[in-house]
């Protein structure tokens, strides 16, 4: 379940339950706006932990058996997350 700490950590789900959640909450339902967004939050967050949980499991698979595809992987990651900084970097720069 390391994935919905991470979910949690981030602060996502909270902008989710307080910011997107509410546009589709329905006054004329015989259930409390709060428990409306509570489950519509608890959905999305236990959708989101099976999901990362097999992406994870399936990626650990792979990788291991592909020790060259784990180091691909590793490189290309890290260029993307190089790449990132710099354009931040220079966006910060230049204004």
């Amino acid at each position: 379940m390391h994935s919905g700490r991470i979910e949690v950590g981030t602060g996502y789900l909270v902008w989710l339950v307080t910011g997107m959640l509410p546009q589709f909450i329905d006054p004329h339902v015989h259930w409390p706006t709060a428990a409306q967004i509570l489950v519509r939050g608890l959905v999305h967050a236990t959708s989101c932990a099976v999901v990362y949980t097999g992406v994870g499991a399936g990626a650990r698979r792979v990788l291991r058996a592909r020790p060259a595809a784990a180091r691909a992987v590793t490189r290309v990651s890290g260029a993307a997350m190089i790449a990132i900084g710099a354009a931040l970097l220079s966006e910060q720069l230049l204004h």
